[in-house]
């Protein structure tokens, strides 16, 4: 559940699908009754974030006139950083990559650029978001099922 966490922020890391995969290992202890309609229906959330989460950042990108590159520039930014030892260097990084991106990528002048890197940034905090929610629910529904059934867990 901790790596499913990390991985809502971390572009690497799977996080919603790992944090699900958390939910089915805690139903599959045989002490357990597996429950089909929960591991269903928190699969089928789990999948809908996993394909918005490509969605959204795009949507966004285009939204304020960025391109492909911007959305690019984005990713490989908050890549490098979180390496960067400053304070909110993932923040930084991937507006810096949507910028570059988009200057390079499609020589845009100064402000337009800039607006296709905020698109493209607010739709990676949207995302990011929508990720890290979805999974801090998944570990609240992971420590109440372990609540409910400590005597049989433990």
């Amino acid at each position: 559940m901790i790596v499913g966490i990390a991985g809502s922020i971390l572009p690497v890391i799977p996080g919603t699908p790992i944090s699900w995969a958390g939910l089915i290992v805690l139903y599959l202890a045989p002490a357990l009754p597996f429950d089909w309609v929960f591991i269903s229906v928190t699969g089928f959330v789990a999948i809908a974030i996993y394909v918005l989460d490509y969605i959204i950042p795009a949507m966004g990108t285009k939204r304020f006139g960025g391109s492909k590159a911007g959305a690019w520039g984005t990713t490989i930014g908050l890549i490098i950083g979180l390496f960067l030892p400053i304070p909110f260097g993932i923040l930084v990084g991937a507006f810096a990559g949507a910028f570059v991106g988009e200057m390079v990528f499609n020589e845009t002048n100064g402000p337009d650029a800039v607006k296709a890197a905020f698109g493209s940034f607010i739709g990676f905090l949207a995302s990011t978001f929508m990720k890290f929610f979805a999974t801090l629910v998944y570990l609240g529904l992971f420590c109440y099922q372990v609540w409910n059934h400590r005597e049989l867990l433990f």
